[in-house]
């Protein structure tokens, strides 16, 4: 009721005596002298030359293309708030209905028992409201606050106006099937498991085993699970990620990101026992060296292995040839299996995950061999992969790999790596994802960092805290393997922080050596403490926001008070921007409201500016104020 008497008495005023000038005003039009509606001056910036913005024109019909004649704006940058407190920066880019939506969507996810029965009460408000009324309630709420639109032309309006005010897009098709729990541990039960139906029990490797009582991958985590059905399940997945990287060819004029997930191409249980075979690489070298960790960060030598195998390699020429065949450069070695030829489909499985064995020299299967079955499916998970990439290659859109379940996460990087060696010879199109909660979250980065470095390609990545925490230390718990996780936030991040610094060290030498963008971050967070620190080192390092190889992530509907006014200041900065129908997407909304719930702290600060920002409006006479930016990116 106090939002309507507001409401009526901005129609009072505007209906008394105001002349044309001072009605504009309290409308929104032209209200500063900069239509961008940023402060009343321009204030002075202080650091780096960025990249030049230029004027945009009225709205464009995205469809036609056309666009209306109106004057263009002179070039328009705002000096950062480092306290992330400016409620009308922050919200500029939001028309009064969706600041006071916003709000209330914030509301609702604070009170408990809605966010704990979300997704029963979705489901009996289809019930109740029937199909069309639910999504028009949604559509005002939930659904309009955290999702872009239903397909790719419904998004880009949304997508045009965070250019418009200095923010682009990673497009995320975030569409889930809707399954029970026990759908759900049949369908990764059988998935899981090797055709055969033998499912190994080898207790020094059984975290990459299948186990039913872990089956449900979607519990307690904030991010999207795909479960395998079949081949034509996985194609019709990657026919999605190939429209998703169209839409954003399409959408953001060649500064977006398309975001895709392995096990939605292919068998999972393949994952699994790569990410076995290689978790017993890491063992096997390590008899070697004497060391843990990945082959790079061993250090060892090819001539290491050839002196303890050599008398098996004169009578055995399959071992010669294994020899032969490593990866390797003068700083030693950097694979021991032949993955580009298993990546490329020249090779199988089966003949690729084998190693000399140490004792008898004979080789061996680092895993139970595969049926030719599964073979098909390997190579089938590889051709989709190659055609996502070479489609992104062509359009130049950026692929984000997004970062998995610990069981499933050494295959996917892996291959990601062996991608980024096949595509990013000239910029980076293919970017892996690294979580910073686990214990080896730094060495994982070093050693993909270092075999970049090495193999001369351009190196991209996405940093996160992660998504899965709960889930993997029950796991851990139950199954009796060391807990992958840090043992507490502060350990996160710092090991966060420290992974960013890694990277910005490394690039800093890039640039000194004339390789300046053969490294790009991304800093995927919506802690404003870890955006002030990424910010401070890129001083300390040398790195300007024109340089384009730091940037930022955000969530679409969260944290906006970090996106843009890091998008208006010049920094580069992203929303992951999730589409879908309706119905279809219910399940991401219902991890939206939870993981709300979860940040209580930024939901709070979020209300607070919000709030302020919808005051202030109403105290100025700027109820119907139409968003309107002028920082989109030459």
């Amino acid at each position: 009721m106090a939002i309507l008497r507001l409401l009526h008495q901005q129609r009072s005023i505007l209906e008394k005596n105001l002349d044309a000038s001072k009605t504009l005003r309290l409308l929104g039009f032209s209200y500063y002298p900069v239509a961008h509606v940023g402060s009343q001056k321009l204030l002075p910036y202080v650091g780096d030359t960025v990249t030049r913005y230029k004027s945009t024109h009225a709205p464009t019909s995205i469809i036609t293309g056309k666009a209306a004649a109106t004057a263009s704006v002179p070039p328009s940058r705002d000096q950062l708030d480092l306290t992330f407190n400016d409620a009308r920066q922050a919200y500029r880019s939001k028309s009064t209905w969706e600041i006071l939506r916003a709000y209330i969507v914030f509301r609702l996810c604070s009170v408990d028992y809605l966010v704990e029965n979300n997704a029963r009460l979705m489901k009996f408000g289809q019930q109740v409201f029937g199909k069309k009324l639910f999504e028009r309630v949604m559509e005002s709420t939930f659904y309009g606050h955290f999702v872009a639109g239903a397909d790719q032309v419904r998004i880009q309006p949304n997508i045009q106006r965070l250019r418009e005010f200095g923010v682009k897009a990673i497009l995320d098709y975030s569409v889930e099937e809707d399954i029970s729990q026990d759908e759900a541990r049949k369908a990764e039960m059988e998935s899981c498991t090797p055709v055969s139906g033998e499912n190994p029990t080898d207790d020094d490797f059984t975290k990459y085993h299948a186990h039913e009582e872990f089956a449900d991958r979607r519990k307690k985590a904030v991010a999207r699970t795909y479960f395998y059905m079949n081949e034509a399940q996985c194609e019709r997945n990657m026919d999605i990620f190939l429209q998703s990287i169209e839409a954003v060819s399409g959408a953001t004029k060649g500064t977006g990101f398309a975001a895709i997930k392995v096990t939605a191409l292919g068998r999972p249980q393949l994952l699994m026992q790569l990410s076995e075979a290689i978790a017993r690489v890491h063992r096997y070298v390590g008899a070697v060296t004497g060391k843990r960790g990945h082959v790079v960060e061993q250090g060892a030598r090819p001539e290491d292995l050839k002196r303890r195998l050599d008398r098996a390699a004169k009578l055995d020429p399959t071992v010669q040839s294994w020899l032969d065949n490593m990866t390797y450069d003068s700083s030693g070695l950097i694979h021991i299996l032949p993955w580009k030829g298993l990546v490329e489909a020249q090779k199988g499985l089966g003949e690729s995950l084998k190693v000399a064995d140490l004792s008898t020299g004979k080789m061996e299967q680092l895993v139970p061999a595969l049926t030719q079955q599964e073979e098909e499916m390997f190579k089938n998970m590889m051709r989709r992969l190659h055609t996502i990439f070479k489609v992104a290659t062509k359009l130049d859109v950026r692929v984000m790999v997004d970062a998995e379940q610990t069981y499933f996460q050494p295959a996917i990087s892996r291959i990601t790596m062996e991608m980024m060696s096949k595509y990013n010879t000239e910029k980076a199109i293919v970017f892996n994802t690294y979580q910073c909660y686990l214990r080896k979250a730094f060495s994982y980065l070093t050693a993909d960092l270092e075999q970049a470095d090495r193999q001369n390609f351009h190196f991209g990545a996405k940093l996160v805290r992660g998504a899965y925490m709960e889930q993997e230390r029950q796991r851990a718990a139950g199954l009796g393997y060391e807990d992958p996780i840090n043992p507490d936030f502060e350990a996160t991040s710092n090991m966060y922080h420290t992974c960013m610094e890694e990277g910005m060290r490394r690039i800093k030498i890039m640039k000194e050596t004339g390789r300046p963008k053969n490294i790009s971050l991304m800093a995927a967070t919506h802690n404003e403490d870890t955006v002030r620190h990424v910010i401070r080192k890129m001083k300390e390092h040398g790195i300007k926001r024109s340089d384009r190889v730091i940037c930022f992530g955000q969530l679409y509907g969260m944290c906006d008070q970090i996106s843009f006014p890091l998008g208006q200041s010049g920094y580069s900065v992203y929303k992951y921007v999730p589409y879908g129908p309706v119905s279809e997407v219910l399940p991401y909304l219902s991890r939206r409201a939870q993981e709300n719930r979860g940040l209580i702290g930024k939901t709070e600060k979020e209300k607070r500016l919000l709030m302020k920002e919808f005051v202030r409006r109403c105290l100025k006479g700027q109820l119907f104020y139409r968003p309107k930016g002028h920082y989109e990116i030459m």
